[in-house]
């Protein structure tokens, strides 16, 4: 058994507007917490959430009133961060990386200053710290991070989390795989092509070798409460299924649950249309999620068909 702390009561989200920060919205709802959202517009974001979710403005690239939303608040969940399904160039990788960076030192800096601290800031990170790996090699929080552009991105966003311990406040880093969910997440790119990530109906891109560290939006949030409830959990966790599958697997059991073919999509042609970003698609990592066992963890969707039928319907 891992111990957890009292039920929080006052939990503020960055990025509570977007594809995981509503679940998680309404799961603290659900558990009888306070939710405030630091949003860069609250009269969007509140469109998209619960009415007693309570929204902020905030901007994430400098100080501001914001600051005094940490001072009341028991936890911090940081989910903010700007799409890297795009094609890249230096301004969008800079975009990228100050959006993660910068707005973390900020937030570490305004709990620093904070009279009253939050107990917890829990970061999001990505499986993309690990860089590109053969799909034999299995990773766990332990490995080492890659070397390529979002490696070193996801490496400077949890150096800056990391910053909040030196303010006496538990940090937790959570590596989130490759997001299925209904309503948006990767699941909707890979079967509606689109200009981002023009993926034929399901079909294996590339090869179809690449290892695709895939979980469900509802484990998402399950680890991230993990997080935010375990008092002995510091540092990096992986938030990805235990049973992660390649490319092709995922395309067939697509094709499975939604009854339709599944075409491949040539490299050349993501590469075509993504340029460097196509390194997202192309390449993968076999990441377990060993801290989230070690912990007790009970996977709501850890298998790749029954999780997608929840989220399509059975074919």
């Amino acid at each position: 058994m891992h111990a957890t702390s009292p039920a929080m009561k006052r939990v503020l989200i960055t990025g509570g507007s977007g594809f995981i920060g509503q679940k998680l919205a309404h799961e603290l709802l659900a558990r009888g917490d306070q939710v405030t959202v630091l949003t860069r517009n609250p009269r969007s974001a509140r469109a998209h959430l619960p009415a007693a979710v309570r929204c902020a403005a905030w901007d994430p690239d400098k100080e501001g009133a914001w600051f005094e939303e940490v001072e009341v608040v028991d936890a911090v969940v940081h989910l903010a961060g700007e799409s890297v399904a795009k094609r890249w160039n230096d301004k969008v990788k800079a975009a990228i990386e100050r959006s993660r960076y910068q707005s973390t030192r900020l937030l570490v800096e305004a709990i620093g200053k904070a009279k009253h601290k939050p107990s917890v800031l829990v970061s999001a990170s990505a499986t993309g710290y690990y860089g590109p790996l053969p799909s034999d090699k299995q990773v766990d929080e332990s490995a080492e991070p890659g070397s390529d552009f979002l490696a070193g991105v996801c490496k400077l966003w949890e150096e800056a989390a990391r910053g909040v311990t030196a303010h006496g406040v538990r940090g937790v880093q959570v590596r989130i795989g490759v997001v299925l969910g209904e309503g948006g997440g990767a699941l909707e790119k890979m079967i509606v092509p689109s200009r981002a990530f023009p993926i034929a109906v399901g079909g294996p891109i590339g090869d179809g070798t690449q290892m695709l560290p895939w979980v469900h939006r509802d484990d998402v949030v399950g680890i991230l409460l993990l997080a935010l409830d375990t008092e002995a959990l510091e540092g990096p966790i992986n938030a990805v299924s235990p049973n992660p599958v390649d490319s092709r697997e995922m395309a067939k059991a697509i094709g499975l649950v939604i009854n339709r073919p599944c075409a491949p999509t040539p490299a050349f042609a993501i590469k075509l249309a993504m340029g460097e970003a196509a390194s997202i698609v192309l390449t993968g990592q076999r990441v377990y999620p060993r801290r989230a066992v070690e912990l007790g963890y009970e996977f709501k969707n850890a298998r790749l068909v029954p999780a997608l039928e929840s989220i399509l319907g059975p074919g």
